[in-house]
């Protein structure tokens, strides 16, 4: 890789790493020194917790360009959907397929990270009384419905919000689509709010440096050796959930030597995923080897540009990381009952919004918002340090699992022998 690419694709996370990592030593440094006296908490020295305002002025950027983003993205890119061209049948098979994919990645994070916990310290980082879980009936009610218009348009209400959006990019279809004059100029905005989130993200390492000392100085310099642990974890079962499932799923698609096939192209995209750390930009080097494979075009030609948006188990497995950290953070207990609705919203989070330019981001203030409403300040910061910080084997899960589950589409479309008819073509052209 030349020395240009490696910084234009990894320096930014060089830089928002850069300033987490000083951030948590002028945290430890200077920590705040406080006395407990007559039952009542005295701030003797502040410490670096006077740094707080660098993060939250990031923050509340990018609560700011949270709402309008998600609206305008998920209703331009419906509006402008070409519909009539989709292949039905490819479409549904590829749609469900990373649907079960996604939960059975989240599924096993979930147990890893019950027998491996990611937090093992003990915090007061809570800014207020954690609420419960919302039973089954209200859950869907209030997750997914406002009673009014302008409660929409609240970082509280990721989720109504997405609804509304999809409602309204359908509503927009039936009128016309993508030749509206609405159409077009959702497109328009959605390219300019963009631009200006590029531009906040410029002030992200300033703005980590900022919490993070506040953090370690206020909480304990123990948080840092924690992230280490989360980060391991996540490290670690990435690789293991590529190399032990990406051959079932290829067996399971292609029947008998699909492992074996799938194998020996599988770490090309590999490696120009967790290089770039880009699904869209791995689209190339997985249509390459999903021809050789003998997948007909007309099924890459849906599945792996689709699944550069839509198929992320690498991103499920880390929201239910940050779920999982963050409950240990909060001291919160990581039950089955809340673990259910972890895995629904790792799923959603990782499918329904990964098309979202910035979604990754997205998908940690819906995390944040479900269950820690009243602590964002402190709980959206940490899940997206995390989310970033996994990034490149978090992408590298993702896409090359775009080529893997076009194995299980092509069975579907065109029989589950269809790799032998490839392997029997190819045996019988090389004998001529």
């Amino acid at each position: 890789m030349k020395k240009g690419s490696f910084w234009k694709n990894y320096g930014f996370l060089i830089l928002m790493l850069t300033g987490i990592v000083a951030g948590c030593i002028v945290g430890a440094i200077w920590p705040a020194v406080m006395e407990v006296v007559d039952g009542e908490t005295i701030i003797i020295d502040k410490g670096a917790t006077v740094l707080e305002p660098l993060g939250t002025v990031f923050l509340n950027l990018m609560f700011c360009i949270a709402v309008p983003t998600v609206f305008c993205s998920i209703s331009s890119s419906i509006a402008n959907m070409q519909s009539a061209k989709r292949a039905g049948k490819i479409m549904g098979v590829t749609i469900a397929t990373f649907l079960v994919t996604a939960a059975i990645a989240s599924v096993i994070m979930y147990v890893t990270v019950r027998l491996i916990p990611p937090v093992v310290g003990e915090y007061e980082l809570i800014e207020g009384e954690v609420g419960g879980t919302l039973g089954v009936a209200d859950m869907i009610v209030n997750f997914f419905t406002k009673p009014d218009f302008t409660e929409l348009f609240s970082r509280r209400a990721i989720l109504p919000l997405i609804v509304a959006a999809i409602l309204f990019g359908f509503g927009i279809q039936m009128a016309g689509g993508a030749e509206t004059k609405t159409a077009k100029l959702l497109e328009d905005v959605t390219n300019c709010i963009m631009k200006t989130f590029k531009i906040i993200t410029y002030y992200a390492p300033i703005g980590f440096f900022g919490f993070f000392a506040y953090l370690i100085a206020d909480h304990g310099s123990d948080l840092i050796g924690d992230y280490g642990r989360a980060l391991a974890i996540y490290y670690i079962l990435s690789f293991v959930y590529m190399l032990v499932f990406s051959p079932i799923y290829a067996r399971f698609g292609g029947g008998k030597g699909a492992a074996k096939v799938m194998f020996s192209k599988l770490f090309r995209p590999a490696a120009v995923s967790f290089g770039t750390c880009s699904s869209v930009a791995t689209i190339p080097t997985n249509m390459e080897v999903a021809e050789e494979t003998g997948i007909h075009k007309d099924v890459t030609d849906i599945v792996l540009p689709l699944g550069a948006t839509m198929h992320m188990d690498g991103s499920s497995m880390s929201a239910i990381v940050k779920v999982a950290f963050l409950f240990g953070i909060f001291g919160m207990d990581f039950s089955t009952g809340k673990a259910l609705i972890a895995i629904i919203v790792a799923v959603f989070s990782s499918v329904a919004m990964s098309g979202i330019p910035g979604g990754g981001g997205t998908g940690e203030l819906v995390i944040c918002t479900i269950f820690f409403p009243d602590q964002l300040a402190v709980a959206y910061p940490i899940a997206l340090a995390i989310g970033n910080l996994i990034d490149p084997p978090a992408t590298m899960v993702n896409s090359a699992g775009d080529y893997v589950v076009s194995f299980i589409v092509a069975r579907f479309v065109d029989g589950k022998d269809w790799l032998q008819k490839h392997l029997a073509a190819q045996t019988d052209s090389a004998a001529e």
